[in-house]
């Protein structure tokens, strides 16, 4: 009998326990209080398995909710220009990348949120640490005034894809995505950068 040579092939199912332990310890507690290694002992494995497969600790957590866009990769353009641009460019990316294919995945994550309480953490933490975090960090903004604009603005992007995804209310459904920029991108800029009520 003959021994095989060269590296030994990884279990399949390495990848999937390490992601299902990513999702448990995102939900519960969450992106920022959920170590590295506290996943990697839930799921069995080294610590430095979990960066052979994922990388980092953000596309780990890319890689949990199925989301097939990075927002570390488009969010730079949205931050690219003037401040009081923010809102409109923010509008423009959302519904571009909601509008193409990879929108499905979104759609179906909303949906589950919706009815599932697990999921809708997961949702929550992605919103808050992957979106409206990196957008806002980069504003000069208060940072005491950073969780009320955020969540501000959640309320017009969820309630966008709702809208326009989920439910398919017309006309917002067929709109065309200069029309949506031109009429949510101001009520995002103030959210962002305007004054909030004391």
């Amino acid at each position: 009998m003959t021994r095989r040579t060269g590296r030994r092939p990884g279990n399949p199912d390495t990848r999937e326990s390490i992601l299902d332990a990513a999702r448990a310890a995102f939900a519960e507690r969450g992106f920022d209080a959920a170590p590295i290694r506290g996943i990697a002992a839930a799921a069995g494995v080294d610590p430095a398995l979990v960066h052979h497969y994922f990388g980092s600790k953000d596309q780990l957590f890319l890689a949990a909710m199925n989301f097939p866009v990075d927002p570390g990769a488009v969010l730079p353009g949205v931050l690219a220009g003037d401040r009081d641009g923010v809102g409109e460019r923010l509008v423009r990316t959302f519904v571009g990348i909601w509008d193409s294919p990879a929108g499905s995945a979104g759609v179906a994550l909303l949906r589950s949120a919706v009815s599932n309480e697990w999921t809708a953490r997961l949702l929550r933490e992605f919103i808050t640490t992957q979106v409206l975090r990196r957008v806002l960090d980069q504003l000069d903004v208060d940072p005491a005034e950073l969780p009320l604009r955020g969540s501000l603005v959640a309320t017009q992007l969820v309630g966008l894809a709702m809208i326009r995804y989920v439910v398919r209310m017309e006309p917002v459904a067929s709109a065309d995505p200069d029309t949506l920029v031109a009429a949510i991108g101001p009520t995002i800029q103030r959210y962002v950068t305007g004054e909030l009520p004391t």
